[in-house]
């Protein structure tokens, strides 16, 4: 088998004995995500780190002067994984602006699909794309002495996930090869198979609409989600012990791992799974209803959660240019001065946002990245908030909450509880996340694997929902609704990676302004307009450096492991701009063919 990891894409040394080593592009994600390094093989850290993306993103440009209609057809291509979030959250955003209050199980089904969607990109992802980090082949390439106290510790789990030892779960996550690497490839065939019985098709979803949504809800499509969900159900029983398993074991194996890929709490997560008994997608109920996600909103600052008012988040959100390709656009039109609840709203928040690209050569010292930097303004500071890949920041925000308790799942103001009922072939399992001591690789990792299981359990309680509606005799899922000539709505939820909002404006019945912000561009950001690194920057610079190779062979893995440990997804989109009227042709002549 090759190797694993690339090698760093170029390595130079500096004049002040620091390594300069880039990997560009990052693999096993989507994206032109590049990382540039400057390393002390000396004192084994991390010196520098900068965050750079090759790709614009240009949806704000030309979703002006569309349909409001069509808004969440169109961001759904944003990214060709996620694309259901965003037509999910442009939805919301266009119910708020509509005024509409889809019925109760138009949203049961919404939630269904989304956990569906949670439940499959979380397992893809950590189980055939991070766990690959973890696993026999790249732990032998990297640090051989750790495989080899692998094959020698008992798995504490080892009845709960059936292997013996440490090593054998490192080899079951061998690409291609292990027996747990192909077992998670079956099981993401279940939950695309979910996602698609509520919302038509993976990843562009056919039946979502602003009011509702266009599936035909019946009994027999209820019970051909919950067959596939009752065996995922059973499969988490086992994956998130086996997980507890190999995250302490890296702890234990490596005194000092706590502090890979370790920045300061400052996580962000704008809620969940709507309870369509309490939204009505009113700006001016949006505190309440907010609340009453079965994901709560928050914002985490070194542990304490400082708001779950969805009001006030939303008026923190600031989007700085810092070291990004863009122009300024202090000078440029205001669309929104006040919310309705009439809070005044800054300059530099998404309703009042201009994208103005300014292409150039990359400079590290300047201007390095087409991401721009959102940060929130707690009135004092411009925090670079991260996600936590998602998972991190959505469990610790409900669990600080202590909002949720249904049968399924409850929060108790420092943990989340998961109750798993009795499957084919295992009994009911109560698991636990607590709230843990560090924000960092391994408890992004950690938490990805629980909100798998969080999800599950929500969707357990959202398909009992959805049966009691439809045995009522209470199948309408959509609402009828009319295009206001002016309007503005904010849709907020989470993508699988994390916070994603959605801010419209409408004039004369078009889009006059339009702002999505995923996850990624929270985390992947680079150095702002004061100078302070994003998240991923942040995260990798100053960690020590653990792998046993030399610095001729350094793979670097302990920064791999950090930024995937974000589950990055740099493009949302891939685009193309040539400026003010230029216009690019494609010519083919007579004897070349052109396939569609």
């Amino acid at each position: 088998m090759t190797s694993t990891i690339p090698t760093p894409s170029s390595t130079k040394e500096g004049a002040d004995g620091l390594v300069e080593m880039a990997w560009d592009p990052i693999t096993r994600i989507v994206g032109s995500l590049g990382i540039y390094t400057k390393i002390d093989f000396t004192q084994k850290v991390v010196a520098e780190c900068k965050s750079t993306s090759s790709i614009f993103r240009g949806y704000s440009i030309f979703m002006k002067g569309k349909d409001p209609r069509d808004a969440h057809f169109i961001t759904s291509r944003i990214c060709g994984i996620c694309g259901d979030n965003h037509a999910t959250c442009s939805c919301y955003a266009q119910n708020m602006a509509y005024g509409v209050k889809p019925p109760h199980l138009g949203e049961w089904i919404v939630n269904l699909g989304e956990a569906a969607e949670y439940m499959f990109d979380h397992n893809i992802f950590q189980e055939n794309l991070v766990g690959v980090d973890y696993c026999e082949k790249m732990v032998a390439e990297t640090n051989p002495g750790v495989l080899e106290l692998a094959n020698d510790t008992e798995a504490p789990h080892a009845d709960a996930h059936g292997y013996r030892t440490i090593g054998d779960i490192m080899r079951s996550l061998n690409p291609f090869t292990g027996e747990f690497y192909r077992e998670a490839l079956q099981v993401s065939r279940w939950t695309r198979e979910m996602f698609c019985l509520m919302e038509g098709r993976h990843v562009h979803p056919s039946t979502l609409y602003p009011g509702g949504v266009g599936t035909v809800a019946t009994v027999q499509l209820m019970t051909d989600y919950i067959t596939r969900l009752m065996r995922y159900v059973e499969f988490m029983k086992k994956v998130v012990p086996m997980h507890d398993d190999l995250f302490d074991f890296f702890y234990q194996a490596l005194p000092g791992y706590e502090e890979v890929g370790n920045r300061r709490i400052l996580l962000a997560c704008w809620g969940s799974f709507q309870d369509p008994e309490h939204c009505n997608f009113d700006y001016k109920d949006m505190t309440e209803w907010g609340r009453r996600m079965y994901v709560t909103p928050g914002v985490v600052v070194d542990g304490e959660l400082v708001t779950t008012d969805l009001v006030e988040i939303n008026l923190g959100i600031r989007i700085l240019l810092g070291s990004s390709y863009y122009d300024d656009w202090e000078d440029q039109e205001v669309f929104v001065r006040n919310d309705p609840l009439g809070n005044p709203v800054d300059r530099r928040h998404p309703w009042n946002q201009h994208t103005n690209p300014k292409p150039q050569k990359r400079d590290l010292d300047d201007k390095y990245s087409w991401v721009m930097s959102p940060r929130w303004f707690d009135g004092q500071d411009y925090l670079a908030l991260d996600t936590g890949g998602g998972p991190l920041a959505r469990l610790w925000s409900t669990a600080l909450a202590g909002l949720v308790d249904i049968g399924y799942v409850q929060s108790t103001g420092s943990s989340v509880r998961i109750n798993l009922p009795k499957t084919a072939l295992k009994g009911p399992v109560e698991l636990e996340w607590k709230v843990p001591r560090w924000s960092n690789t391994i408890e992004r990792n950690r938490a990805r694997t629980y909100f798998q299981a969080y999800a599950a359990a929500c969707a357990l309680h959202f398909a009992e929902k959805a049966l009691a509606e439809i045995r009522a005799g209470r199948t309408k899922t959509w609402e009828k609704f009319e295009v206001p000539q002016e309007g503005i709505g904010c849709g907020f939820t989470e993508a699988v990676r994390g916070v994603l909002s959605h801010h419209m404006v409408i004039r004369d019945g078009k889009i006059a302004n339009y702002h999505p912000y995923p996850p990624t561009p929270w985390n992947a950001n680079p150095r702002d307009s004061y100078g302070t690194p994003g998240p991923y920057e942040d995260a990798v610079q100053g960690q020590p450096i653990f792998e046993e190779n030399d610095r001729e062979h350094f793979k670097g893995i302990d920064i791999m492991r950090t930024v995937r440990s974000f589950d990055p997804c740099l493009p949302c989109g891939v685009h193309m701009y040539l400026g003010e009227g230029q216009k690019l042709e494609l010519i083919h002549s007579p004897t070349q063919s052109v396939s569609g």
